[in-house]
């Protein structure tokens, strides 16, 4: 058997550890996540559709049928999927009121790997509508709590992911990120969340899934290890839309070999010159300390480039993603973008997209192809860029409102907020967020470590030493 406050102290190798030794069972582990679900959600609202039932009677099968454990190692383990991601027979609703009601009937193509892996799918985490924001507070699912403080934002668009292993729901949940969507949520709520390299892992079959290449999917977890093991899962053995990095055979066994020390270069100050928040500043100048004691060598800089025009360029990219998205359902409704129920932001972004000619988005895509061999060459003298992964400690809600009258307010505020994140998704580099430190009022603080393009290892390889050297909790199961 396994009780709750033991189920609180594993994360998902020890569960799964525990399933194979015998000391639990599959269900025993199901129970104790839908137990900490039933008792946290209601104020958190990080699952915003419950597949409770029958994913306990997924666990029993597995129980009923060991064998199915050999399907990887994490089978028979709780998970949930991000509601960007399709799962045959659950809701999706793209954290939008345009999608009210839609169910579809195949799977995306990671949802395929988790399932196959024989993870059981618990429900769906929230999201801002289309991933477009920092924070988690749609119209048409409702605001999702920081279970630190729920007064303040889990960060987006991962935040109900975020928020459902910060209390203890689950030790790992898929996520995706187009723009800082795992890292933002990982920092807000103290987590560990790795973006991988771009073609790394695997998308769906066309562009505008991933955002021409500038999102890909993983998870957010409490350890660095989970997210080794779960990388496992999704990497693709061989190029899909875009090259494949070179990568370890196994990222969780590499954890264990010895890193060198690293050339690590410190970005404090705001890529387009804005303040940065002294607690911002003050967190990131502490995790250099505790790089250098660990032997490596620190080196501050202004910046590794000029985002300005990376930056414009992806917006350009997404603006005609989403004009996509937006206008096939719209298709689809009989609708018109004037009349449709999307937030003002949605909205905003996708009649800029629907303006974006054939050689503006050719223009935007060689902008960003500079960008890559920019970072390449700044990477032959540094192996890692050290700085915050928002300008300022997590915002409180509604602070940051789609859906704000003042179009310019809710523009200068996301661009104050963030702006840190977003070009290693444009370049395609590995990025992640380690929460080795906290503000002031007890909310965690991101530490963000980008690595060139396929140096996802070596990015796991230092979070796992960060995370002996100063070790964070997990999470607040008293949420």
């Amino acid at each position: 058997m396994l009780n709750l406050e033991e189920y609180l102290r594993l994360d998902a190798c020890a569960l799964a550890t525990g399933v194979r030794a015998g000391q639990f069972s599959s269900t025993d582990v199901m129970d104790c996540a839908l137990k900490q679900a039933r008792a946290t959600n209601p104020s958190l609202n990080a699952i915003i559709n419950e597949n409770y039932a029958a994913a306990r009677m997924q666990a029993q099968r597995f129980d009923a049928n060991p064998e199915l454990l050999s399907l990887s190692p994490v089978a028979g383990l709780p998970f949930l999927i991000k509601d960007l991601a399709a799962v045959s027979g659950l809701p999706l609703s793209h954290g939008s009121k345009l999608y009210a009601g839609f169910t579809p009937t195949d799977n995306a193509k990671i949802v395929q790997r988790y399932l196959d892996a024989g993870l059981l799918v618990i429900g769906k985490s929230n999201t801002p509508e289309f991933g477009l924001t920092l924070t988690t507070e749609p119209l048409a699912n409702g605001i999702t709590t920081n279970p630190w403080n729920p007064d303040f934002s889990t960060g987006g668009s991962s935040g109900g992911a975020a928020a459902a292993v910060a209390a203890g729901i689950l030790p790992v949940a898929h996520a995706t990120d187009g723009g800082g969507s795992i890292r933002i949520p990982a920092a807000c709520c103290g987590l560990f969340g790795l973006k991988p390299s771009r073609g790394l892992t695997v998308i769906e079959d066309g562009l505008a899934e991933s955002w021409s290449g500038m999102s890909a999917g993983h998870v957010i977890s409490g350890t660095v290890r989970d997210s080794a093991l779960f990388l496992e899962l999704v990497r693709l053995e061989r190029p899909a839309l875009f090259p494949l990095p070179a990568a370890p055979a196994s990222f969780l066994s590499s954890l264990s070999e010895p890193l060198r020390p690293l050339r690590i270069a410190l970005q404090a100050n705001h890529p387009f010159g804005l303040p940065v928040h002294a607690e911002c500043v003050t967190a990131i100048e502490r995790t250099a300390k505790l790089c250098e004691s660990l032997g490596h060598r620190v080196e501050s800089i202004e910046r590794p480039l000029d985002y300005q025009p990376v930056v414009r360029a992806m917006s350009r990219i997404i603006s005609t993603h989403i004009w996509q998205s937006v206008s096939a359902r719209l298709t689809v409704l009989q609708q018109s973008l004037t009349d449709c129920a999307v937030e003002r932001s949605t909205r905003l972004m996708a009649e800029l997209g629907s303006k974006v000619t054939a050689d503006q988005y050719v223009e935007a895509r060689n902008t960003l192809r500079r960008a890559e061999l920019a970072m390449a060459r700044f990477h032959g003298d540094f192996d890692v860029i050290l700085s915050p992964v928002l300008a300022q400690p997590p915002a409180p809600l509604g602070w940051l409102d789609m859906n704000s009258e003042d179009a310019g307010q809710y523009a200068e505020r996301f661009k104050q907020y963030s702006g840190f994140t977003a070009l290693f998704n444009g370049t395609g580099q590995p990025s992640m967020s380690v929460p080795v430190q906290r503000a002031a009022n007890g909310l965690p603080l991101g530490s963000m470590f980008t690595a060139a393009w396929g140096n996802d290892a070596l990015l796991l390889q230092l979070a796992a030493q960060l995370e002996v050297a100063q070790p964070w909790p997990r999470h607040n199961a008293m949420a």
